[in-house]
């Protein structure tokens, strides 16, 4: 790391001190700067002290639970969180994208894994923060989203047309990539009502989805993640 550069902070939330002792210390040995806690109360302690840049966030705990915790941050910023939990199916992974944790990791782990994984979510973070700023053209698959002039450009460089509501869910989903987006979320970020049983989004994207068709490949750009939203699959890098 450069001498100029600071280390992205974590915050390990998990009721276990050997994982939060082996966690501390690998992390930090890996470039982190490393807080811990054990509870919610302990958890907001250190949000309130110094914000970190990442949560890892054990689904767990004593008292009220990580998923509980996860809508709580998810409701007041856009914090990364990666959640870990000691059960593997896909009701629990689902359940915790869709209160908005980013990634999802059962227990046991490979630490090499959670920290690919830290590094993968910081990345997308800073390509949306990057974007929301209205700094940067997002490039994926190809194409370009141009935030300052609120323009998607297809692989030859053409402007495709966009209106205003597509472009608005486009960026959404563009700027999160390889999240989970609900419904209620995408029609917030819309500008619209959040009623639950708009359907509105759901038409925006079948029409986005036949834009953006063109070397979209079978899977396509934007995944149906079904009883929870949508995901944008392909990596995106700012430029």
């Amino acid at each position: 790391m450069s001498g100029g550069e600071t280390a992205a902070r974590i915050l390990v939330v998990d009721d276990d001190g050997e994982i939060r002792r082996l966690l501390a210390g690998f992390l930090g040995r890996n470039g982190f700067a490393v807080a811990t806690a054990r509870d919610a109360a302990d958890m907001e302690a250190a949000l309130a002290a110094e914000m970190p840049d990442l949560v890892v966030l054990d689904l767990v705990l004593p008292g009220v639970s990580g998923l509980e915790l996860c809508r709580r941050i998810r409701a007041r910023s856009d914090l990364p969180v990666i959640m870990l939990t000691a059960r593997g199916d896909d009701t629990d992974r689902i359940v915790g994208l869709e209160v908005g944790a980013d990634d999802y990791l059962p227990k046991p782990f490979n630490p090499r894994e959670l920290l690919a994984r830290i590094r993968a979510v910081l990345r997308r973070a800073g390509t949306r923060d990057a974007a929301a700023a209205g700094r940067s053209r997002l490039a994926f698959a190809g194409w370009v989203l141009d935030p300052r002039r609120r323009e998607l450009l297809d692989p030859d460089g053409a402007v495709v047309d966009l209106t205003a509501g597509e472009y608005d869910l486009l960026f959404a989903l563009v700027a999160r990539p390889h999240r989970v987006l609900s419904r209620e979320f995408l029609l917030e970020q819309s500008g619209r009502l959040t009623d639950p049983f708009d359907r509105s989004i759901d038409v925006q994207v079948s029409r986005l989805r036949r834009k953006l068709e063109r070397g979209a490949g079978e899977q396509g750009l934007i995944k149906t993640v079904r009883g929870a939203g949508y995901l944008f699959q392909p990596d995106v890098e700012p430029f």
